[in-house]
């Protein structure tokens, strides 16, 4: 059974999900600062020219940076990252929306499109 939040009925945590509330927005700040800075075309080129110095101008973990490195979007996620700012990492790596899927579930990119309404996305 659930709780009862504001007059309503409210069920515990979805297995294996990532909720983003405030304890996770918090953790993944860094990440989410490196992301919003992705918004600007110089600053893409500057993460493409050199991850490294990139990534050190954010102050991020050890941890963090390997999630980056790996293309690790579920760790990503779990991690604290915006799901929405992750759309920046994704975008400057080459990764769209459909691969980022697709690594999440543990699915090839052809087995994911396999489930989608829409063939030839990407």
């Amino acid at each position: 059974m659930g709780q009862q939040v504001k007059g309503r009925q409210v069920s515990g945590p979805i297995p294996d999900t990532s909720v983003f509330d405030l304890r996770l927005s918090r953790r993944g700040h860094r990440l989410n600062k490196l992301c919003a800075a992705l918004c600007s075309p110089q600053e893409r080129d500057a993460f493409k020219r050199d991850e490294e110095a990139f990534m050190a101008r954010f102050g991020l973990t050890a941890a963090e940076k390997e999630l980056i490195r790996k293309r690790d979007f579920q760790g990503l996620v779990d991690a604290g990252m915006n799901i929405y700012a992750m759309l920046k990492i994704g975008s400057a790596t080459g990764h769209g929306l459909y691969r980022m899927g697709a690594q999440m579930r543990g699915e090839s990119y052809e087995q994911f499109l396999a489930t989608r309404n829409i063939r030839g996305a990407v």
